[in-house]
């Protein structure tokens, strides 16, 4: 009997995943599961293990699908591959189960996965510098800055809700706030990057 998945050539899953194709990236995701999953239960990995790396290296995948950064110089296959190799051993290494440097250990892959994944790193570390600073401004600046920026409510809305006499005021604030956020994170972030 036959599956009644449809079935996807790379660029297809690529176009799919673009449009916001739920199935095909469920499709994928358990496409190239097993070849993971075995590659890090052969190198000291668990099962969950193994699921926690592919997933995090088909987010990397799905983030630069979606907005237009990815340059696929290889199948799919072996973009995720190398993706999931390289967070698994990066694991390893952080765990200390493994002696040497990433590189001593079979040749990696040229496929610009290396760089996409140092990118996604590089923006998680950015996003959670930046919910710490969020942290340390301190209210009413973080709710104002979290419900124009991430609730999307309006300037009136705000406005009624922290009682500000109108909507320019507000604003005014928010501005001020946004100021202290910046220069929170900045300075932070010129910390971490001096260690």
């Amino acid at each position: 009997m036959a599956k009644a998945t449809a079935s996807y050539t790379d660029d297809e899953f690529v176009a799919a995943i673009r449009r916001g194709d739920d199935r095909a990236l469920a499709q994928l995701y358990r496409l190239h599961l097993p070849m993971v999953s075995h590659y890090v239960l052969q190198n000291s990995g668990t099962e969950d293990e193994a699921k926690d790396v592919y997933q995090e290296g088909v987010m990397v995948f799905y983030e630069k699908v979606r907005d237009g950064s990815l340059e696929l110089s290889c199948q799919i296959k072996t973009y995720l591959y190398a993706v999931c190799r390289r967070l698994w051993l990066k694991r390893l290494a952080e765990k200390t189960r493994f002696g040497g440097r990433l590189d001593d250990h079979e040749p990696y892959l040229e496929t610009g996965a290396e760089a996409d994944l140092l990118e996604a790193e590089e923006r998680d570390r950015r996003f959670a510098t930046m919910g710490e600073a969020l942290e340390r401004l301190g209210e009413p600046c973080r709710s104002l800055l979290e419900g124009f920026y991430l609730l999307d409510k309006s300037m009136q809305q705000l406005t009624a809700e922290f009682g500000y006499t109108n909507a320019d005021n507000a604003k005014n604030q928010k501005y001020k706030c946004l100021v202290r956020l910046k220069k929170l994170f900045f300075t932070h972030y010129k910390e971490e990057e001096s260690f």
